[in-house]
This record gives structure tokens, sequence and C-alpha cells, in this order.
């Protein structure tokens, strides 16, 4: 398994045959230095945690230059359509979808879910963590946008996830040393990655702060270079 980070919450994940983009924001991403098109060539699934601009990005731009399947909850898929998409997988809170040489299960997340169309509000269902599961490769989780949440113990009983993926930069989601309380108190995770960091002034958390409320953990924290291949 292969994973790279995009900057902010995005991930380019290829297991086997599949090329997944994770919460492709790339265009207008201020932290982002790469080519959008290069970054997501090859795609060949769009999975997205919840519905705010800076998480579904250049989704439907993806889709319709790839035929990637965007795998979300179902007011987002049916927005993406809208959008211009036409190959969709959708599923809720709770769920598993097969897609074929993985799975993608929606747990819970403590965050909201929605854009801002022509002046007005629109509702994009619940927001979700993400389980990606396959048969050769360790389990990952996305928490996508959370604060800290005790059920989290369920997260880690049902699908024992190994990656972790954490979001960490204060005020839109857990600021570092909360992230390392989740981290050490609800999971066994082999490797954490912080993300959701760095990408605007108003996300104030740092990966070091958040490597040092780790320090003495089995846990180890891989801070994430731009664009550099992690291998699990």
């Amino acid at each position: 398994m292969k994973l790279t980070w995009l900057s902010h919450s995005a991930f380019r994940l290829e297991i086997g045959s599949a090329v997944v983009m994770i919460d492709p924001f790339l265009t207008g991403n201020p932290a982002f230095t790469g080519d959008a098109q290069a970054a997501s060539a090859g795609a060949t699934h769009i999975v997205l945690t919840h519905g705010h601009d800076d998480h579904i990005g250049d989704a439907a731009a993806i889709a319709q230059r790839t035929g990637a399947q965007i795998v979300s909850n179902y007011e987002i898929c049916m927005f993406l359509l809208g959008q211009g998409a036409t190959n969709i997988n959708p599923g809720n809170t709770g769920g598993t979808l097969d897609c074929g040489g993985f799975s993608v299960s929606f747990t819970q997340a403590l965050h909201s879910s929605g854009t801002v169309r022509e002046g007005q509000s629109v509702y994009l269902g619940n927001p979700n963590g993400i389980v990606i599961q396959s048969a050769h490769a360790p389990t990952l989780l996305h928490m996508g946008d959370t604060d800290i949440f005790g059920d989290m113990a369920l997260i880690e009983e049902i699908y024992q996830p190994k990656i972790g993926l954490v979001p960490i930069g204060d005020r839109f989601t857990m600021g570092p040393k909360t992230a390392a309380l989740a981290v050490k108190r609800y999971f066994h995770f082999d490797t954490v990655v912080p993300m959701h960091f760095g990408t605007f002034p108003m996300l104030t958390g740092k990966a070091a702060d958040f490597a040092a409320a780790l320090e003495g953990s089995a846990t180890k924290v891989h801070v994430p270079e731009f664009g550099a291949v992690m291998t699990f």
C-alpha cells in the first residue's frame, strides 16, 4: 500500500491496481504545490469524508476526467451528479461498500457537512470518517474532520485500524494534544499521520506538538512531507 500526502486532508492511496483519491482538495489549496492532474492521474476511486469545499475539492473534475467512482454519503454523491460526475457509490454511517479489491466503511465524525451555492447553504449529509480495508494491506482510518469522542473505542473494536490519518489543526477539528489523547486512549495504531494542519493561518496546530504529545507511545508518528510516498 502506497500513501501520498497532498497537503491538508488530501491523500493518494494506491492499493493493488486501485488508485484512491481521498478528500482531493487541490485546486485553490494554498498548501498544494503540485499539478492537480498529475496528482490524480489514473484515479479509479474518489472517497470523500464530508461536504466542505476543502474536502470535496477537485472531486467532480477528477471524476469527469478519469471516470473514477465517487464513494461518499448519499447527499454528496447526488450533489456531485449535478456537477457532472456519473459514477457514484453512495453509503452512510455504519455501512461498508465493496469497491473491488478493497472496501470502504463509514464511521462517525463530530463535525458538520455542507457547502454554499449562490449564497445559500446546501446540506450535504452527515460527516464521516472512513475505514479502508484490503486483504493485502493494513487497515487504514482517515478520521475526516472531527473532535475526540468516546465511540472511537467502537471504531477500534470493530475495525482495528493500523494506520491512522488524524486531524490536528485545531479550530475546526481536534488540536494536537486532543488528537494525541484520542490516539492513546482509543486506538492501537502502528502508525499515525497528522493531517489538516498548516494549510491556512487559522489552523494553528503543529505536527511537532502532536508528536511530542505521543512521546513514549508504541504508536509511530510519521509527519508527512508533501508529495512523499509512504509505503505500508
